[in-house]
C-alpha cells in the first residue's frame, strides 16, 4: 500500500472511532445495549448483566465514572447509597460503569456498603458507545443516563459533577417526572 493511502485509510478509521464516540445516546433514543460482568457488595457475577434484560422492572440510572477508589468517584456512588432509598422509591435502579475489574468493583462496593450493581466496561467499548470515555485520560468520563422501562434514554448529564448536590438533584427531578 503508497504511504498516501496508508495515511487516508489511518485517518478515516480515526474519523469514524472519533464520529461514533462523540455521539452521545439522546432522550427519546433506544439505549444502546450491552452485556457486562459485575460485582456487588456480596459477590463477583461472571455471567454478564444485560442491559435489555434489565429494562422493564425499573428505570435504571447509567452511572459511568473514572475509576473506583478515587475521591470524586467515591463521592459520587456513597451519595447515590446514601439516597439509595429515595431513588428506589422513584423506581429507579443504579448500575455504576467504570473500566475497572470486577474485582475491584467487588473490594470497593464492599468496603463502602453499595447496595447497586458496579459493571465492569475494561475495554471502554459501552463507554465509548455512550459518549463517556475519554481517549485522553483512558479513563471513563462522570456521566448520568436514565433509561426508561422501556428502554429509551430518558435523562442524560454528559457532564455530571459532584462538587454540589445540583446534578444529584436534577437526576431525582428527572427521575419523579418517570413516576
Amino acid at each position: 500500500m503508497k504511504p498516501l493511502a496508508i495515511f487516508a485509510t489511518t485517518a478515516l478509521l480515526s474519523l469514524r472511532s472519533f464520529s461514533q464516540e462523540m455521539t452521545a445516546p439522546v432522550v427519546g433514543q433506544q439505549a444502546p445495549d450491552f452485556a457486562l460482568q459485575y460485582a456487588t457488595k456480596d459477590s463477583i457475577f461472571r455471567t454478564p448483566l444485560k442491559l435489555s434484560e434489565a429494562v422493564g422492572k425499573q428505570n435504571i440510572i447509567l452511572a459511568f465514572y473514572p475509576a473506583d477508589w478515587s475521591t470524586g468517584c467515591t463521592k459520587e456512588v456513597c451519595a447515590m447509597r446514601d439516597d439509595f432509598g429515595n431513588l428506589e422509591k422513584l423506581n429507579a435502579g443504579v448500575l455504576g460503569i467504570s473500566g475497572d475489574y470486577v474485582w475491584s468493583h467487588y473490594e470497593w462496593a464492599k468496603h463502602h456498603n453499595l447496595p447497586f450493581k458496579l459493571l465492569s466496561d475494561h475495554n471502554h467499548e459501552i463507554a465509548k458507545k455512550y459518549s463517556s470515555y475519554n481517549e485522553k485520560t483512558q479513563y471513563n468520563k462522570r456521566t448520568v443516563f436514565v433509561v426508561d422501562k422501556n428502554g429509551a434514554i430518558a435523562y442524560v448529564d454528559l457532564e455530571y459533577s459532584v462538587r454540589d448536590s445540583e446534578d444529584f438533584t436534577r437526576l431525582k427531578e428527572a427521575l419523579s417526572k418517570l413516576q
